[in-house]
């Protein structure tokens, strides 16, 4: 029988990000490896609303075993009466692995919840992976965009386990009798967040689950940030024929970054400046000087004004 107290919190947690999802009739898909943490949050929605699930599992076509271990979760699905399907993708993965695999594996899971009318999907996300990525931010310096880490909810995505340690998960998939798979590539030490994992482990005594409120706590930060953005676009970004003008530049430094962020995608929406291209642009126009950054221009002055970049001529 599971435990009433872990099935009354994952429930809270359903309550929390979907509001109205117990009084409607919405589907939850959820990505399902095999894991313990995938099988913990399987098990769980199960025991809160069965008739309202599915499953998918991913085959990256990375690792021999990787089919075997979605026939697994096909199996218990099976047993469970629980719809689900295997996902492959159509064309080899390359590149940065991990990266190239996880953007695979959300474009086959969101493709596959639009056919199947499945309103929101739920991964197994949970809060040590919570305080991995907040570390790994660290280390990369991120800001607080990127300090905001895993958001408990995105788009049509939700993360219900945030808050749960690990630890609670794989006991709970234990005590119904079932044993996970494991991803040879969580042992990998080329892989930064397995070494990150590994030093962590050494750490006793820490409530892990308090990474997702000091995330929480920056996402709130970044959305407030970020409608503060909106409201001075409004006043003080102006649009013109060729690209865009920013009339006040006397904010705070993060303020000004956002808003030249935001002149920048209007006039080119593709473009994506690193940290140190950003802040060498906000140092040209700061001082009256013109800079390109990707195709747009920029030029300094009391009003600043971004258009698109003359055209190179070639040689």
């Amino acid at each position: 029988m599971p435990d009433p107290d872990i099935i009354a919190r994952f429930s809270d947690a359903i309550a929390q990000l979907i509001p109205g999802f117990f009084d409607n009739d919405e589907k939850l898909g959820l990505a399902v490896s095999g894991g313990p943490d995938s099988l913990a949050l399987l098990l769980l929605a199960n025991a809160t609303f069965p008739d309202r699930i599915a499953a998918a599992s991913v085959d990256h076509g990375l690792r021999p075993a990787a089919h075997q271990e979605c026939e697994f979760v096909a199996a218990i699905c099976a047993d469970k009466n629980i719809r689900h399907q295997i996902l492959k993708p159509t064309i080899p993965i390359r590149g940065s692995i991990q990266s190239e695999a996880r953007k695979v594996r959300y474009a086959l899971l969101n493709k596959w919840a639009e056919n199947n009318a499945i309103g929101w999907l739920a991964t197994a996300h949970h809060a040590d992976d919570q305080l991995e990525t907040l570390i790994m931010r660290i280390l990369r310096g991120s800001g607080i965009d990127g300090m905001s880490a895993i958001r408990s909810r995105r788009g049509n995505i939700v993360r219900p386990l945030l808050h749960f340690p690990k630890t609670m998960l794989a006991d709970f998939v234990k005590s119904q009798n079932i044993i996970p798979v494991e991803d040879p590539s969580n042992a990998d030490n080329s892989f930064d967040r397995v070494r990150i994992r590994k030093a962590l482990s050494e750490l006793n005594g820490f409530d892990v689950s308090l990474a997702s409120q000091s995330a929480a706590a920056l996402d709130d930060a970044r959305t407030a940030l970020q409608w503060m953005i909106d409201e001075l676009s409004l006043q003080h970004v102006h649009k013109t024929d060729a690209g865009c003008t920013l009339d006040r530049t006397d904010f705070p430094h993060e303020i000004i970054r956002r808003l030249v962020l935001k002149c920048l995608h209007i006039c080119q929406p593709a473009v994506s400046p690193r940290g140190a291209q950003l802040e060498r642009t906000i140092l040209a126009l700061q001082h009256n000087e013109k800079i390109t950054i990707g195709d747009v221009l920029c030029q300094g002055g009391k009003t600043w004004t971004f258009s698109p970049a003359p055209k190179r001529r070639d040689r």
